[in-house]
């Protein structure tokens, strides 16, 4: 990622629809398996980027506290920006952290961007090294390998997933899949639109899609908010699953000792 993607991201974490949006979907996915406050829970954000989720992930915290890790030295200058100190530079594929340490680790569009064939089963392995028997993994990452466009080129995207080889990578590190469900669905149609039709024909720009809405389109915010909120709820029905989307989402459980 380039600097100014970075900036980009810090600025727009807070309130731009994709951020907030699914931040709703996954509270509606995760508080089923990590009730809010309702324990102590060490947690680890493992690629925390500019840290916008640390904060938030601090509902399943308790009195507990959020860890994050990133690569980029940039990335973690603006999550200092925010005020956050637990915060170490590595890479998902070497957590610095002794075995059996979390109770629950997070991994936003992460697995998406590590470099190397194999890499995103070694950060599998790793967080199912780090986390505690019966803590939990929450991952998110970029759906269906068609999607490419440029915003991947932006982003140095490796790879998108099949929501069913997601699943199976994360059992075959160890894990036990709690829930799997593709997200971001309703608008799925509108971006595929705008990703292999006109953005190949030059009519909507290139570059990362993670970027201010023009000043005429601001409008389109809070619709665009207000369409992952819906979702949000359909999703918060136990056992609720949608079948396509432009994330795709595997929630599971390291086995207890």
């Amino acid at each position: 990622m380039r600097d100014e993607d970075y900036r980009d991201l810090y600025e727009l974490e807070e309130d731009f629809w994709w951020f907030a949006g699914m931040r709703g979907i996954t509270a509606a996915l995760l508080d089923a398996f990590c009730r809010p406050a309702s324990v102590n829970r060490l947690v680890l954000d493992a690629g925390c980027g500019t840290g916008g989720m640390l904060d938030w992930l601090a509902r399943y915290s308790g009195r507990e506290r959020v860890f994050g890790i990133d690569v980029s030295a940039t990335a973690l200058d603006y999550c200092r920006r925010r005020g956050h100190t637990r915060l170490a530079q590595a890479s998902v594929t070497g957590l610095p952290f002794v075995d059996a340490h979390f109770d629950l680790v997070t991994s936003f569009d992460v697995l998406v961007q590590v470099p190397g064939e194999g890499a995103d089963e070694t950060a599998m392995r790793e967080m199912f090294r780090v986390l505690r028997g019966g803590g939990v993994a929450f991952v998110r990452v970029a759906a269906y390998d068609w999607m490419r466009s440029s915003h991947d080129e932006a982003l140095n995207t490796q790879r998108r997933y099949l929501l069913g080889a997601l699943s199976q990578k994360m059992r075959g590190v160890g894990f036990n899949v709690l829930r799997a469900t593709y997200a971001n669905s309703f608008l799925f149609p509108v971006a595929a639109m705008r990703r292999l039709v006109l953005k190949r024909l030059g009519l909507a720009g290139g570059g990362s899609d993670v970027k201010p809405l023009a000043p005429n389109l601001r409008w389109l915010n809070r619709a665009l908010t207000g369409a992952l909120a819906t979702e949000a709820r359909l999703l918060k029905l136990p056992g609720a699953r949608l079948p396509a989307g432009l994330s795709a989402i595997c929630i599971a459980q390291k086995p207890r000792d």
